[in-house]
């Protein structure tokens, strides 16, 4: 600014203060869409919630009363079916409905949404 300015002719004093009020507009114009981005979180999900609705396979046998193994992600799980009525044998495709703690609860791939 203080340079487009100058080329005019006009002096370094009203230079200065030309360049001062636009930074200050500027900061009072960009600043809080800045700080609102900064300070909204992220928006991606990450760590045990990022698995939630992951597709996983039944690597040992689950029930209420035992819990077995899937692999989500490429991770091993340990996993119980969301559905307290539910026995899921191994090598069966499951969805991830929730984690609690270190342990997956899941439903059988066709169950989701019916």
């Amino acid at each position: 600014v203080g340079m487009v300015i100058a080329l005019f002719g006009v002096p370094v004093a009203i230079q200065i203060v030309l360049a001062l009020a636009t930074a200050v507009g500027l900061l009072a114009v960009i600043r809080p869409g800045m700080v609102h981005r900064l300070h909204a979180g992220p928006t991606l999900r990450t760590g045990a919630e990022a698995l939630i609705g992951q597709r996983g396979y039944v690597l040992e046998s689950l029930s209420h009363q035992t819990a077995g193994r899937v692999k989500i992600g490429g991770e091993v799980w340990t996993a119980r079916p969301y559905d307290e009525d539910d026995q899921i044998e191994e090598g069966t495709a499951v969805d991830v409905v929730s984690i609690k703690g270190a342990t997956a609860y899941v439903l059988r791939t066709h169950q989701l949404g019916s």
